[in-house]
């Protein structure tokens, strides 16, 4: 039972801190958006992930292989995760990140549970309900609704809409497939798939050309949204799908936009305002209610 227990505390903590990294990659991605198109930073980004995959593979000797069965998950996430990076690096450049990020991550859980509900059939417990309720709250705390509601239908959140429903879609893949072989394995094959999907669509003309061109601080950003926000926090949030199932790992993206603001205030000494804090908070507890009894039964 305690080993459970810790292992159970364990992957809490490693979501919490995924969760925060994911929050730091905010900033960064709208750097990015600065040097080259969203698919040519995709492509260079997943060329990293899949290096930095077989580094993590032969470290923890996970192995190349799944099952023949988890093919059509990896495929499918594969497929999705692209579409999805291209349309949030798109969002990041036509729409408002702020408004945009915090819509999105408001959206990932409640329509990774309304996915399961559909599927399963089965409604959410009486915890799952009030957690996802304070976190509709806290997104419009966050997103201050009552004066900028402009900015969330603005034209490019429109992508970010989008991303979110292909998020929380990938997430019941991940799910499902992580359990045909090692959820490293699964996410490493799934990096490839994303890759293949977006080559088509990359000017390699333009990723020659342009490379050099290329400052520290676009290598530096670069480095840090492939091989730790993705390679590592991603992977995290996808191993997590296939232990507390897509709608619970999808909770902890409520606590992106508060891990946002803090790194902001960190980093760049912006300022927390008093709703960031109040939407933060409760973003806090929609992660606990909806966690909770696993939280209790370790």
């Amino acid at each position: 039972m305690q080993k459970k227990q810790v292992s159970s505390g364990a992957l809490t903590g490693a979501m919490i801190i995924s969760m925060f990294l994911w929050g730091l990659s905010w900033p960064s991605g709208k750097v990015l958006t600065r040097y080259c198109s969203a698919v040519n930073f995709a492509v260079y980004r997943y060329i990293i992930v899949i290096a930095v995959m077989l580094l993590i593979l032969f470290i923890s000797k996970a192995g190349l292989w799944i099952r023949k069965e988890g093919i059509p998950f990896v495929i499918a996430s594969g497929l999705l995760l692209g579409l999805y990076s291209y349309l949030f690096f798109i969002g990041l450049k036509k729409g408002s990140p702020g408004a945009g990020g915090v819509l999105v991550t408001t959206l990932n859980p409640i329509m990774a549970y309304t996915i399961g509900i559909f599927i399963s059939r089965k409604l959410p417990s009486r915890n799952e309900a009030i957690g996802l309720v304070l976190g509709i709250i806290a997104g419009c705390s966050l997103l201050k609704v009552w004066d900028s509601s402009s900015k969330i239908i603005d034209s490019g959140n429109l992508y970010f809409l989008l991303a979110a429903f292909l998020w929380a879609s990938m997430s019941k893949f991940t799910s499902k497939g992580g359990k045909y072989g090692s959820p490293l394995t699964f996410s490493f094959w799934q990096y490839i798939v994303t890759l293949l999907c977006l080559l088509p669509m990359t000017n390699f003309q333009e990723a020659v050309q342009s490379a050099h061109l290329k400052d520290g601080i676009f290598w530096g950003n670069l480095f840090f949204s492939s091989a730790i926000v993705t390679a590592l926090a991603t992977t995290v949030y996808f191993y997590s799908t296939t232990r507390l199932g897509a709608e619970k790992a999808s909770s902890f993206i409520f606590l992106v936009p508060l891990a946002a603001s803090v790194s902001s205030w960190l980093l760049l000494g912006e300022v927390i305002h008093v709703h960031t804090a109040i939407g933060g908070v409760l973003g806090i507890m929609a992660v606990y209610m909806i966690n909770k009894k696993r939280v209790v039964e370790g």
